[in-house]
Order: structure tokens, then C-alpha cells, then sequence
């Protein structure tokens, strides 16, 4: 999402050195003009900036390498504007031309705009910037013989231009002093295209840059080059360059910045050097010091960042990365007989590409790719998407490399690497699940400066493994500089490789191999082939540096080989900062959460009951759209700056389908899944199933439609079991007992139900006789949780909060924090069952907050269900208005639970692993806000509580800190340490960012949690308690045959199974098992019927090599499990 983003925020990177022409309109005041070759004939030239007086500023390129600031205006609405001062014109300067750099957007560029140039406040002249990249110079003629002239020179990668601004006046319009105050306005279109005037005032000066290379030998020498930089500021002038009494450059120097490239023998230690510049006449003799030349290999990348959505709709998207493959595959047939190292390599930068075009294209085109990839000619990178990696469950952070295993093998073709871009932060079990998709380097390149806290400042260009929860993985990790962004608005020339160098010089880079990621000038870009001729021009010329084009893998196996063993070992959670706003759209990112966990389910009961009928498609498509939710392109680059356009809308239709398509596929598998009910299936009775590997008592749900023969429920044996009829009219009771991966049979008939205990329950309390929760009658919220085994209050109410508190934030200042209004609390049920608490109140940024608070007899936990029905959010007056994007409008939905255990320590489950804050978070991870998978636990060697989140997958540790509001690009703003607490806080809603994410949400949307008291802290039991919510008993209607035996046991304390599927070719079930403990543990796996052979696994579902007896598993590992029928 860089390209549309880099001009709004300081702080951006880009060089622009590439050369086109062209012609380009332009417009007087009123009335159009024909635009006129522009002669720059200026009697007397003075310097058109002097300093500011009032405009936006932006750090930007321009076609003067000291040129690098500017002014910017945008064509937004009419209230911007930029202004400065000139410096003073001789007092006898009659007519005289202000000069300065400018700038205006153009290839970016949507339309053609008018911009308005007033001197001294009185407008002039009015010109047009053309959209689609024309290149040339023209004129302009204004009031009073005024005439703006534009000489042109330079585009950028993105053919927006760059050059040289002429206002020529007479004298009688310029202040006393000689100056002028210069001001320019856009044409107020709601458009974000851009003018700029460069905050550079000409001076006659020299620069002297040693070129960073060493020359082929010539004659049996080697050449290091010096680059003479002349600023001159004046009508054309001879120059003479040399050196050591000889002659070495001549010529004319023209208005701007002129260069000579100058030769001298290589050098092996540093030398003082002289060289003397005459410049019409005048002489000047300037020392400086050759440096010995570092002899690299610096290998490119090239490769198309896949926004899925944000430049436009996702459909074209999906067309321009196709298209770039099949180009991609064009351009290394073009290139075949270039040298070794010049010839063109296509990185597929994710595996969602391939998948496309291998659907889309004919047979000839699937076959060009087969032999590409053999070749080496397209590089395949195991990653689907680029993905935000905190919201995935377990099974879904596996399936994000299983496409690419299946890759692999159709293309015969290892794929060990993986491509992430834009993305800053995974989650920490990513390296476990790479582990078992066969990944052993991640090239990560995020975004270069916005929102990214301050992972460039510590890792880019230091490489490191990242070692997985267990320690027993690892994949080299490697940021290269600039992130993924270097290219856009870079072109490789000699220019480029000294700045580069000289960059990795002063960080004292200590490897003689780097890597720069090349994907084009923006995002989705199109692959360029010019990188070829680069390289093989430069590899001609030069021995050192020496450039390679390749793929990730090729440049990552080098560096390991040579520095490996020399790499610093990294273990923690990478926590992301992007997926904060998945908060923006709370209702899809919490259906998308569960049904998540409904296709897991759904896998394990194609398991139990018809194996041989899975259906591979089917799941495939379901993932595919878990994960294209999960992606991290929400929506358009204008879904904040006008949310009601047409492209924002569009973009956020098929980007809520994905979420949408996937609840409904996993509904529908789960559905076929179960026995189909026959002519002999009993009308009152029901089976309920149990999809997890350990046994279960849990509440059993029953919809009215199958409870309509009464209200009594009776097990296998006949004996009465407790039930209720809920105020829904559905009927509960609890299923003692189901085996893992089995069920039992319950019959419901007419009849008086015989329940002897009830629940105690009052307008402010339950209390099951194992917990006891009391609510405060004000807010609502609970002030006092109580295990009767433990002698204390869970709830930290000493700073006057409670928990389920909710707490409403508009802006980010936490003065402006506010709770809902007076509660209104019924008992809503009232059963031997179920008891609950409905709690509803006025609340601010809603219609209405309804807060419910369920207990369960016997159980040792109890629910809150959180409704908020939601109202829009303010969004922009104006559209493309940008500064209010970034502040106006901003709210949060929090949900706090301060816990009171003494001493106690946070930790927070992530897919395939267990993390405490700010302890195992490495370097640069975000702690604003955290991921958290299914729980948290607050717990001392003692006791503890642990808290389950179903749908909302972002905490605030220790107060609300997630007060981050648009485009931040400071690394410094950002928290730095998390210190010891008990206090949780669920953001459950945002709007807080600048772009791509949703502006508003509004209607109910349901964040359900859970809280269970416990002893001393057993992960494990953690994990099945959290789990067993997002993942409830299935209940169906009784067929006429009898419940089997359980499919398979597992025998091991602190195993579970987070997949049991059938494999993909039919032959054998899939087993993955995660050890939730610190401690490595063995399990056995009993199954109902003979099993041919069991196989180590992976993600692949290769037999890697056969097991017998026990299953070793590490500490916090993940095992994959081959079983053949």
C-alpha cells in the first residue's frame, strides 16, 4: 500500500533518475492557452525560494539530489494552499525570472487538475498538470506580462515530473524589497494529486561522490570513478576539470546541476586525492579521500506487491498479477541468453498468483509455467498471502503454506522460502507452521514508514533466525533496506549503487552479500525487464559491486552458507501492528474467527463418519476465502478519505464476501458432514458429537426444531438428566462425558423435568456454588468474581474499574474515556440449568449496549455476551479531506477486565504457541495492542484466572494504549516496554486508521468472552477450556443406527489434536498434534480400527518416515501425523 500513501507522510523514500519527454498543457487564468516550447531566456535569474511561509511540508525527490523537501498541495479542497518567500532581485533588475524546483504528480496522477499561482496575493495565472505521465516543457502566460515557464527534467518511476519553474515579472510587481511571496492552490477536486515547490535555494557549489565500484580491468588496471557534482546557477559557462596536472574532463555547464564522472587507479587502503575545477576562468582546488571499494554481491529481487484490492477493485487486481506472470515468464524467454546473473527471474512474491493463473490460463500457458519454475526462470514463494498473521486460528496459519506444498509438487520443485511484504509483525507460531511447509527463509519487507513502530530501526538489513515457541525451528529472517519499497521510486543506475553502498557503509554493514527487493514503481506493479539490461551492463563494466538477479531462496542460500553460523538467534512473538484493524470491521472479523473453527470441525466429522467422500475442493475454496479475509488489503487507498465512493464501497463488498462465503461454506460442510437422517431415524432423540481429542462435559444447546417432543431429556440408559427451556425455546442441558472424537445418544420426551438445584440468582449475582459473580447495579459491570476454593477477589476494582467494563474512546485522549450509562438488570434466565443477567444501558457510539452474563450449574466458569449496537462513526465532511482522515472521527470500542491476582503474570495464547508480554516479544514488536488467539490467563504460582475471547482478537495490556490514530511514522511514539500487570482490555472496534481499512461500522455485532478461576496454571486445561467455546458439541438429529465407537484416543496429558482430516489423495487421515506445555511429552494414538503404518508428517502430508508407539512431541511444538488405512 505504499504508492498511494508515500506522498502523504514525511518521511518517505524515493529517488527518481529516469528520463522521458513529452508535451504538457497548461492554462492562463480564464481562458486556455496552446502550450509553447519553453526558451529559458532570462536577463537576470533569482532565487524563486527563499524560505516558507505557510503550506504543508513532505520529505520527497526531485530532480536535484539536494533537493529533497518541498512544499505540497494537494487538489483536496480549496482550503489548501503553499506560500513562500523569494529572495530580493538586484534593485536595477527591470525584468527579472524567479527560478525554483518543483514537482507535480502526473503517471499518479487520476485527471488532469488547475492549479492558481498568485504573487503577493493577487492571482496571476492559472496552469493544468496533465494525468498520464507527459514529460516536456512548456509555458505559460499570466497578467501584466507575467509568464510561468516549466522546463522539464526528469521523471520518476511513475512518470510523475520533475524539473525547473521560470516566473518571469516585471519589475513593477515586485515588493520594494525586491521579493515576492509566491502561493499556489489546487482546483479543490476531492483529489489527493499534487503539486510541489522544493525547499532548495541555488548556491554555485561543488559536490565530490566517490562512485562506490571497481572497474573491469583495462591494460591490466582497475578504475574507481569520483563524481563531480556542479550547481550552477547562471546562463551557460565553460569548465575544466583536473587532476595531478592533467586535464581529465571539459565542457559547457548548464543551468542546474551538471556532472563529470571522474577516473582513478583502484585503491587498496584510503588516499588523499586533489582535483581542480575552472569554472568560466575562476579556479578551485578541492582535497577528498578514495576509499578502497568493498567487494559485494548484492542480489535483486524482482517481484509485484500483491495489494489484493486498494489501487482498484480486487478483480483487476486479480487480472494484473496473472498478466504479470505471464509477462514475468516473457521477459526470462527474452533475457534466456543474457549472461549469468542479468537474465530475468520472476519472484511470485505469493502462492494466491500461481494458484489464479494455473486455473485461468490454457494448457500451453500452464505448461510455459511448469518449465519456468524448472528453469529457475519463476521463483515460487511458499507463503499464499500476504497475511495478517495474529488473526489467524492454529489450522488456519498451517493452511497459509499448504498451497504451495502442493506447488511444490506439482512443479517438481522445492520451495523453501517465503515472501512477505507490507506487512509488519507475524505472529510467532508463523515459523512453526513454515517449519512444516519445508520454509527455511523469510524475506519480510513491511511497509517503509506507515504504522510500523520501529521494526526498520532494528532489523533492517540484520539479518537473524527466529526461533519457533518450541526452539526446536527456525527460518532466516532478513529485512532488506527500504523494505519492499526501494524500487518505487528508484531506478538502478550508478547513482543508485553509491547511495546504496554508502548507505550500508555508514549502518557498517558487516556482510560483503545483500539483497534489495525490485518490485516495480508501486504496488501491483508490472515486472520490468530494464533490471536485466541494468545489471548486465553494470556486471560489463564493473567486477565490484557485483549485481545478480534471483530468487529468494538463490540469494538467502548464499548469505546462509557464508554467514550462518555468524547470525544472532531470535525467540518471541513478532507482535503485528496491522491487525488492529481488523477491529474496523468487528462482525466479519468475528464470523470469520468461527468459522475458522467450524471448518476444523468440520474436517474432524468428515473424518468420523465417510472419510472416503471428503470433499478436497470444497475445503480448498473455504480456506482460500478464511485466508483471503485474513489478507491484509482491506479496502480502497480512499476507504477514509471518502467512504461513500464508489471504489471504497466495491472494495469493501468483495472483501466482506470473503468472510461471508467462507461462514457459509463451513455451515454447509459441517452440515454434509453428519449422517444423513433416514426413514429410521428416531424424531426424539439426538446425537452429540464431540470434534476435539479430549473427553467433554459440556451445555448442549438444542434448537426448538428438534426438541419439540417436550422438555425431558434422558441419556443412553435412560436416566433423567437436568434440562431447561431457555426464553429462545431452545432446550439446554449437560452432556457428561463425550469421548473425543465420538458422541452419545440423548432422548427428549413430554414430561415434568425433576431438578432439585437451582442456580442463586438475584438481580445482581449468580452464584453456582463454585463461582459467585456480582455485578455493580450502576454500570453493570462485574465488581466481584469468587471461587469457593479460592480465598479472593478476582476483580481489581481499586482504581474504580470492573470488570466488563465498558469504556468508549473518542479521539485518543483518555480524559475523553467514558462508560455507558445507568443499567437496567433483569434476570433474563432463571433455570436448574442456565441462569443469566441481562444488563442494557444507553452507552456512547451505540443505540444500545445489552451485556449478558451466563453460569452454568456445575460448571466452573461463566460467559458474558456483549452486544453493541452500533452507530456510524463521523466521517469526512469533505471528501480527500486527508487531515481529518488521520484524526477526525476516530472512536474505540474497549472492554476492560482488570484482574486482581497478586503477583500474577499475563500470558496470551497465539496459533501454535504461548507468549507473556513484553517477556517473550523480540525486538520491535508491537505493544500498543497484541493478538491473542483463543485465551489469556493472569495467574501466580498459587491461582490465576483465565479469560476466553470468541470473536475479538486484539488486547490492550495494562490500560488503554491503543491511542495510535492515522498515518504514524515516527518510530519514537511508539511503546517501548510493558510492564508488569494484571489488567487485560479487549478492542473490540476502531476506526483509527488513515486508509484501507473501514471508516465506520455500525448495527449489533456480539463480543462473547468467558472467565474461569483456576488453581495453579495448567496451559493445557487452558487451551481445551477456550477451545471447547469456539468449538461446541454438535448437535443433530439421531439416525437410526446406533453411535459408534470413538475413531481415535489420544493418550497424553498435555496433547491435543488441532486437525484430524482425511489426506488429499485419499489414502490415509492426517493427524496434527500440539503440545500445549513446557515440557516435551509422548503420545499414543488409539483408533478404533487397524491403521496399516503411521508416518512422521508435514503440511504436504509426505510420509517423511514410519513411527511406531509413541509419538514424541516437543514443548510448544507442532507434530503432523500420517496414518495409512
Amino acid at each position: 500500500m505504499n504508492s498511494q500513501r508515500v506522498l502523504r507522510l514525511a518521511g518517505a523514500f524515493m529517488v527518481a533518475v529516469l528520463m522521458i519527454t513529452g508535451q504538457v498543457n497548461a492554462q492562463r487564468k480564464k481562458s486556455a492557452v496552446v502550450p509553447q516550447k519553453a526558451e529559458i531566456q532570462a536577463p537576470v535569474i533569482i532565487n524563486g525560494y527563499g524560505k516558507d511561509v505557510s503550506g504543508e511540508k513532505i520529505d520527497y525527490h526531485s530532480c536535484h539530489p539536494e533537493a529533497n523537501s518541498a512544499l505540497l498541495v494537494r487538489c483536496e479542497n480549496k482550503s489548501q494552499l503553499i506560500e513562500w518567500e523569494t529572495e530580493a532581485a538586484p534593485a536595477k533588475a527591470e525584468n527579472v525570472s524567479f527560478a525554483w524546483i518543483a514537482g507535480y504528480s502526473s503517471g499518479s496522477s487520476s485527471a488532469d487538475h488547475t492549479y492558481h499561482l498568485f504573487v503577493n496575493d493577487r492571482e496571476m495565472l492559472s496552469f493544468i498538470t496533465p494525468a498520464g505521465g507527459k514529460s516536456g516543457d512548456w509555458s505559460v502566460k499570466g497578467l501584466d506580462n507575467s509568464e510561468l515557464q516549466f522546463k522539464f527534467i526528469k521523471a520518476d518511476g511513475i512518470k510523475d515530473q520533475s524539473g525547473y519553474m521560470f516566473l518571469q515579472l516585471p519589475r513593477k510587481l515586485l515588493n520594494t524589497d525586491g521579493k515576492i511571496k509566491i502561493k499556489i492552490t489546487g482546483d479543490a477536486t476531492a483529489s489527493s494529486d499534487w503539486f510541489m515547490t522544493f525547499r532548495y535555494g541555488y548556491s554555485e557549489k561543488i559536490t565530490l561522490t566517490p562512485i562506490e565500484a571497481i572497474t573491469k580491468e583495462t591494460n591490466g588496471k582497475q578504475f574507481q570513478q569520483l563524481k563531480v557534482g556542479i550547481d550552477h546557477f547562471s546562463s551557460p559557462v565553460d569548465v575544466a576539470i583536473s587532476s595531478e596536472g592533467k586535464t581529465v574532463a571539459s565542457g559547457k555547464l548548464n543551468f542546474g546541476i551538471n556532472y563529470f564522472n571522474i577516473s582513478f587507479p583502484s585503491v587498496t587502503a584510503p588516499e588523499k586525492k586533489e582535483i581542480t575545477i575552472i569554472v568560466d576562468g575562476k579556479s578551485q582546488t578541492l582535497p577528498f579521500v578514495l576509499n578502497p571499494v568493498k567487494k559485494m554481491t548484492i542480489y535483486i529481487l524482482p517481484h509485484s506487491h500483491t495489494d489484493i484490492g486498494y489501487t482498484e477493485i480486487q478483480t483487476n487486481i486479480e487480472k494484473k498479477q496473472v498478466n504479470n506472470l505471464l509477462e514475468g515468464i516473457d521477459f526470462a524467454h527474452k533475457t534466456k541468453d543474457y549472461p549469468e546473473g542479468s537474465r530475468f527471474v520472476w519472484n511470485v512474491e505469493v502462492a494466491w498468483a500461481a494458484d489464479l493463473y494455473l486455473q485461468r490460463m490454457n494448457e500451453q500457458q500452464r505448461a510455459d509455467f511448469l518449465e519456468a519454475v524448472k528453469d529457475g526462470s519463476v521463483a515460487l514463494n511458499g507463503m499464499y498471502l500476504n497475511t495478517l498473521t495474529g488473526l489467524c486460528r492454529p489450522e488456519e496459519l498451517l493452511r497459509l503454506f499448504k498451497f504451495s506444498t502442493e506447488l511444490s509438487k506439482k512443479c517438481n520443485t522445492k520451495i523453501d522460502a517465503a515472501m512477505m511484504s507490507d506487512v509488519p509483525g507475524n505472529t510467532w507460531g508463523t515459523v512453526t507452521a513454515m517449519a512444516q511447509a519445508g520454509i527455511k527463509y523469510f524475506s519480510t519487507a513491511p511497509n517503509y514508514f506507515d504504522r510500523i513502530g520501529d521494526i526498520l530501526v532494528k532489523w533492517e538489513n540484520k539479518p537473524f533466525y527466529w526461533s519457533s515457541p518450541s526452539g526446536k525451528e527456525k527460518v532466516l529472517v532478513w529485512i532488506p533496506y527500504k523494505g519492499y519499497a526501494l524500487s518505487h521510486g528508484t531506478v538502478l543506475s550508478s547513482d543508485f549503487v553509491s547511495s546504496y553502498t554508502k548507505e550500508l557503509q555508514n549502518r557498517k554493514y558487516p556482510y560483503d552479500i545483500a539483497y534489495i527487493r525490485w518490485s516495480g514503481h508501486g504496488d501491483n506493479a508490472v515486472p520490468e525487464i530494464e533490471i536485466c539490461d541494468f545489471v548486465k551492463d553494470w556486471n560489463s563494466k564493473y567486477d565490484w559491486p557485483k549485481f545478480v538477479i534471483a530468487s529468494t531462496s538463490t540469494a538467502f542460500s548464499a548469505f546462509e552458507k557464508k554467514y550462518g553460523d555468524q547470525l544472532p538467534v531470535v525467540k518471541g512473538d513478532w507482535t503485528g501492528y496491522w491487525e488492529d484493524g481488523a477491529g474496523s470491521s468487528a462482525l466479519e472479523t468475528g464470523m470469520n474467527r468461527n468459522a475458522s473453527d467450524r471448518l476444523s470441525q468440520a474436517e474432524t466429522l468428515w473424518t468420523m463418519f465417510n472419510p472416503l467422500g471428503y470433499p478436497v475442493a470444497d475445503f480448498a475454496k473455504a480456506w482460500q476465502h478464511i485466508l483471503l479475509y485474513s489478507e491484509h488489503t482491506w479496502g480502497a487507498d480512499c476507504s477514509i478519505t471518502n467512504p461513500e465512493s464508489k471504489k471504497t464501497t466495491e472494495q469493501w463488498d468483495i472483501k466482506k464476501s470473503y468472510a461471508d462465503i467462507a461462514n457459509q461454506l463451513s455451515q454447509e460442510l459441517l452440515q454434509k458432514a453428519l449422517p444423513e437422517a433416514s426413514t429410521s431415524s428416531k424424531v426424539n432423540a439426538i446425537d452429540v458429537y464431540n470434534t476435539n481429542s479430549w473427553s467433554r462435559t459440556d451445555l448442549v444447546t438444542v434448537p426448538a426444531s428438534l426438541s419439540t417432543e417436550g422438555n425431558v431429556v434422558k441419556d443412553e440408559k435412560g436416566k433423567v438428566i437436568p434440562s431447561q427451556r431457555l426464553s429462545t425455546n431452545e432446550l439446554v442441558f449437560v452432556a457428561k462425558d463425550i469421548p473425543s472424537f465420538g458422541g452419545k445418544r440423548f432422548t427428549i420426551s413430554a414430561g415434568k423435568t425433576t431438578n432439585k438445584e437451582r442456580i442463586k440468582t438475584t438481580e445482581t449475582s449468580l452464584d453456582n456454588g463454585i463461582i459467585k459473580v456480582e455485578v455493580n447495579p450502576s454500570i453493570g459491570a462485574i465488581s466481584s468474581i469468587r471461587a469457593a476454593d479460592i480465598n479472593n477477589n478476582f476483580v481489581d476494582s481499586a482504581a474504580g474499574e470492573y470488570v466488563n467494563d465498558y469504556l468508549f474512546l473518542n479521539g485518543n485522549k483518555l480524559s475523553n474515556l467514558k462508560r455507558n450509562g445507568q443499567a437496567r438488570i433483569t434476570i433474563k434466565e432463571n433455570g436448574p440449568v442456565v441462569a443469566s443477567l441481562l444488563i442494557e444501558s444507553e452507552a456512547p457510539g451505540c443505540k444500545k449496549l445489552s451485556r449478558e452474563i451466563k453460569m452454568v450449574a456445575g460448571f466452573d466458569y461463566f460467559e458474558m455476551s456483549n452486544t453493541v449496537d452500533k452507530t456510524r462513526a463521523q466521517i469526512v465532511p469533505k471528501p480527500g479531506d486527508y487531515s481529518f482522515a488521520n484524526t477526525g472521527g476516530k472512536e474505540s470500542v474497549n472492554f476492560g477486565f482488570p484482574f486482581n491476582v497478586d503477583n500474577g503474570i499475563i500470558k496470551l495464547d497465539v496459533p501454535l504457541g504461548l507468549m507473556r508480554p513484553e517477556i517473550d516479544q523480540i525486538p520491535s514488536a508491537c505493544k500498543n495492542w497484541l493478538e491473542v488467539g483463543r485465551w489469556a490467563d493472569v495467574s501466580n504460582n498459587d491461582f490465576g484466572i483465565t479469560w476466553a475471547t470468541l470473536d475479538a482478537p486484539l488486547v490492550q495490556v495494562g490500560g488503554i494504549t491503543a491511542t495510535m490514530l492515522g498515518g504514524q511514522t515516527n518510530p519514537a511514539v511508539w511503546r517501548k516496554r510493558i510492564e508488569p500487570t494484571q489488567k487485560l482490555y479487549s478492542w473490540a472496534m476502531n476506526n483509527h486508521w488513515e486508509t484501507n481499512y473501514r471508516a465506520y461500522q455500525e448495527g449489533l455485532i456480539t463480543f462473547r468472552y468467558a472467565i474461569r478461576p483456576h488453581k495453579k496454571l495448567v496451559p493445557v486445561e487452558a487451551t481445551q477450556f477456550a477451545t471447547g467455546l469456539t468449538q461446541p458439541l454438535i448437535v443433530t438429529r439421531a439416525t437410526g443406527s446406533a453411535i459408534q465407537a470413538p475413531k481415535l484416543s489420544v493418550d497424553a496429558e498435555n496433547i491435543v489434536v488441532i486437525a484430524l482430516k482425511p489426506s488429499e489423495d485419499g489414502k490415509a487421515l492426517m493427524v496434527t498434534l500440539f503440545n500445549s506445555s513446557s515440557a516435551d511429552e509422548k503420545a499414543t494414538l488409539n483408533w478404533s480400527s487397524p491403521v496399516k503404518a503411521t508416518y512422521l508428517s508435514n503440511t504436504s502430508e509426505d510420509t517423511i518416515k514410519e513411527l511406531n508407539g509413541e509419538i514424541e512431541v516437543p514443548a510448544w511444538d507442532v507434530v503432523t501425523v500420517r496414518v495409512e488405512k
